[in-house]
């Protein structure tokens, strides 16, 4: 995808809540022109239709999260708090662009199949946490664990779908409020468990 102006990239955010409303598929690109005022050719000229439109919301959506988890896990705290900062940055983020959350939700399935959104949720996401996981061993604030990218991805699981579900019932009068307290519930889940210490008992995750 190609780099969009300044002016236009701002003015193709319009969009995201007619995209979270309609969904992509009732979504006309005479629709996104006129939400967004931006001329049909305009777009053409840009962009390759309305996947494209959908493309860079989300490719835009995960360089914000970037930007603030990348400030969250820079800091000279130990590894179990930079992972809590990170928690928080994404939520932060999401819910402060609930529209734009709103129509990954729509259309999850098509945005999962885009190959570029792919790598860069894997920079934006994947690759810091397991930085993490491998700084928390170092530091002695988090336990290792057998496979860091699986915990990454779970982690960033976990965040989204509280994230995604807090979009969906619309925009916050304080997101940052309902940012922090999404993020103590997850960061219970991740850094307590739920279960008890039954004299070193370990689960068995077989299928039955």
């Amino acid at each position: 995808m190609r780099k969009l102006p300044a002016k236009l990239a701002s003015q193709l955010y319009g969009a995201a809540e007619l995209i979270a409303e309609r969904g992509l598929d009732a979504t006309k690109i005479e629709d996104i022109a006129e939400a967004t005022g931006i001329p049909k050719a305009t777009i053409y000229y840009h962009l390759d239709g309305k996947n494209a439109v959908l493309e860079f919301l989300l490719s835009d959506l995960l360089d914000m999260i970037a930007g603030a988890v990348g400030v969250a896990v820079s800091t000279a705290e130990d590894a179990r708090t930079r992972l809590v900062a990170a928690v928080v940055a994404q939520l932060e983020v999401m819910l402060e662009h609930p529209y734009l959350c709103r129509a990954l939700v729509g259309d999850l399935g098509r945005a999962t199949r885009l190959p570029e959104l792919a790598l860069a949720l894997r920079a934006a996401f994947y690759e810091p946490i397991e930085q993490l996981l491998n700084d928390g061993v170092a530091d002695g604030s988090l336990r290792p664990v057998a496979d860091p990218a699986a915990v990454a991805m779970s982690v960033f699981g976990a965040i989204t779908v509280a994230g995604l579900s807090a979009a969906v019932d619309g925009p916050s009068d304080d997101p940052n409020a309902d940012a922090a307290r999404l993020s103590a519930a997850i960061c219970e889940l991740l850094l307590n468990g739920l279960a008890t210490d039954r004299a070193g008992e370990t689960p068995n995750l077989r299928a039955t």
